[in-house]
């Protein structure tokens, strides 16, 4: 494992198609288990209205905010359908269930 990963838990520390946060210098990152086990990370705040993703309720690699439904793709942090924004979204890996995140910030899908 490379040194700009940090550990963080491991996958059965998040339910399926739950959340966990995880503080970090980019503030509350954060990280999503979809219901056949792939882990995502973002920031945990809606670029609507700031909602907490992680509250949020995870369909696909998706999560809908619970303030007021706007959809977040996991994979890219581009709010989806007719809902404009995004997230920052990092690199999550998984190695013999354990979680390790990197702290630098992949760029926004191009829309």
């Amino acid at each position: 494992m490379s040194s700009d990963f940090i550990p963080i838990g491991t996958i059965d520390d998040i339910p399926r198609r739950g959340a966990r946060c995880v503080r970090t210098a980019y503030g509350k990152i954060a990280v999503f288990r979809t219901a056949d086990d792939q882990v995502f990370a973002i920031d945990d705040q809606c670029p609507h209205k700031g909602g907490p993703l992680s509250d949020g309720i995870v369909h696909g690699k998706a999560v809908t905010c619970p303030l007021h439904n706007f959809v977040i793709s996991l994979e890219s942090g581009s709010a989806l359908g007719a809902d404009e924004g995004g997230v920052n979204t990092y690199p999550v890996r998984v190695e013999d269930g354990r979680l390790s995140i990197a702290l630098s910030v992949l760029p926004l899908a191009a829309e």
